[in-house]
């Protein structure tokens, strides 16, 4: 074995630790949000910091620096090698810049700022949570100057979970975007409205977890390397491509919340379930970037999940597991009224088209609120104010309106444009398929969806962050993001539903 082999697996080796430390932090995350009991918040807490503190630690001592300056100088590593250790090392030019003490600092505000933010939402009331809020949002702005920005103090966070997105990109991606996916909006709503009463029947809670856990196995969710829970608000965690964990929620009295849920969830845990093995801990086996890991929960949800052809597989075992409620729906109707385009108060149970509404609002808040434009007090009147304007709804309480999302309790500040970035990514990604995979809907109508996890697998998952969002893009598709392919689906879908 050679010098630079030596070096390589040394440094292999050292990133297998601190991922093993990571992972160690995230189970105790997912513990908290599925199963902890309510005393046990602040131990937990702590324990998390520690972690959180001691994988910090390891990710910025001074031998490991010196190790990925040594390799990234070397050439005789191969191309995947190479792309490693540079990955690496921009990320561990990162961290150095962060201090053990922000870092549990940090930690501690989530964890205490996470707990308020549950008991609120059982209040239906933002006051206690705010207080926490304000704390880490004061973190967070202390965070733009660790990190640095050239514009704006947002592009810091931004970066965080799109590497390379702007304010400025940003700002024109939406103000290209809104204007006619807006009359879209107001054409299908003023327009005679599809029926969904069905889907706001009585579901029993346990037959509704049983029809979810079917349909994620028969979508290649692999059990033996994953599961599934409950929790407040769905999300998806990996500990390793062998152990990937996914939640969902349950409305007894609508079908939908579960069900999408379920799909999107098992999109993140399929890309997550895909990656590479030999490369845990490295670069090369973490996911892309937010956006692409939105693309795959979204193109299944929406793309897939949402497309007549999987119903027509799918509706009769439907109609056998809940015939009371289903039998008397012809699947047409079906189709429509899950595609049902209206205005609504939940970002997570929104139309394809007004979803970016919802997720615009969040944006222009958390700009705000890292600038200093708007304080935490704030957020109540100025998210009634946006959904009024954009969505035309009044919002009865706080728990359907700021406090419906958990992002803001893990200080998650510069991830919901990636939910808009990645539906844009999913219609461009699902075009390029339907035209290399011949037979695609055929194939999704016989309840055949192998042969697009394998597309995907071979084209997105296996790469891992060896590319960036747009340079994947480009890699498989042939160009960079083109929300045209995102306009051109939902055009061409609901103009085929409503007129």
């Amino acid at each position: 074995m050679n010098t630079t082999q030596q070096l390589y697996n040394t440094y292999q080796n050292k990133m297998s630790r601190i991922a093993d430390i990571r992972a160690a932090s995230a189970v105790l995350q997912w513990d908290q949000e599925t199963y902890l009991p309510k005393g046990s918040a602040n131990f937990r807490g702590q324990q998390i910091s520690t972690l959180s503190e001691l994988a910090h630690g390891l990710f910025s001592e001074d031998d490991l620096g010196h190790l990925l300056n040594e390799l990234s100088a070397k050439d005789d590593l191969s191309s995947v090698q190479k792309k490693a250790v540079e990955r690496t090392l921009e990320d561990y030019n990162k961290n150095k810049k962060y201090t053990s003490s922000f870092v549990r600092a940090l930690s501690e505000q989530i964890n205490k700022t996470f707990h308020s933010w549950i008991e609120e939402r059982k209040q239906a009331s933002f006051s206690i949570y705010q207080k926490d809020l304000e704390t880490l949002v004061q973190l967070k702005k202390e965070e733009t100057g660790i990190l640095g920005y050239k514009e704006h103090p947002y592009d810091a966070l931004l970066d965080e979970f799109e590497k390379g997105a702007t304010v400025s990109l940003l700002d024109k991606t939406f103000s290209n975007l809104l204007p006619p996916l807006k009359v879209l909006f107001q054409k299908l709503t003023a327009s005679a409205q599809v029926d969904d009463a069905f889907l706001f029947q009585h579901f029993p809670e346990k037959e509704q977890w049983a029809w979810g856990m079917h349909l994620i196995k028969e979508l290649h969710f692999d059990f033996e390397r994953g599961r599934q829970d409950k929790s407040e608000h769905p999300f998806s965690t990996s500990f390793s491509p062998q152990d990937v964990r996914i939640t969902t929620r349950i409305d007894e009295n609508d079908f939908g919340n579960m069900t999408w849920s379920c799909i999107h969830e098992a999109g993140h845990a399929l890309y997550e379930q895909g990656l590479p093995v030999e490369h845990y801990g490295l670069p090369l086996g973490e996911a892309c970037s937010y956006s692409i890991h939105e693309s795959q929960s979204r193109l299944w949800e929406n793309n897939v999940g949402r497309s007549k052809g999987f119903w027509k597989h799918w509706y009769p075992q439907l109609q056998a597991r809940f015939p009371a409620q289903f039998n008397s729906v012809p699947l047409d109707s079906f189709y429509k009224g899950i595609n049902k385009v209206q205005p609504s108060l939940v970002r997570t149970e929104a139309d394809e088209i007004s979803y970016h509404f919802h997720v615009f609002i969040r944006y222009e808040l958390e700009k705000r609120l890292i600038e200093g434009s708007l304080s935490t007090n704030d957020i109540p009147a100025f998210w009634n104010l946006q959904y009024k304007t954009y969505l035309g709804v009044d919002v009865p309480d706080d728990k359907r309106g700021c406090l419906q999302d958990v992002h803001w309790s893990h200080g998650s500040f510069g991830y919901f444009p990636t939910y808009s970035l990645g539906s844009f990514y999913a219609a461009q990604f699902y075009a390029k398929a339907a035209k290399e995979m011949i037979g695609l809907d055929e194939q999704i109508a016989a309840g055949k969806t192998l042969p697009l996890l394998e597309w995907l697998r071979a084209n997105i998952h296996k790469h891992g962050r060896y590319f960036t969002s747009e340079e994947l893009c480009k890699e498989v598709t042939g160009e960079g993001l083109n929300p045209i392919h995102f306009m051109k689906y939902v055009e061409q879908k609901y103009e085929a539903i409503y007129f």
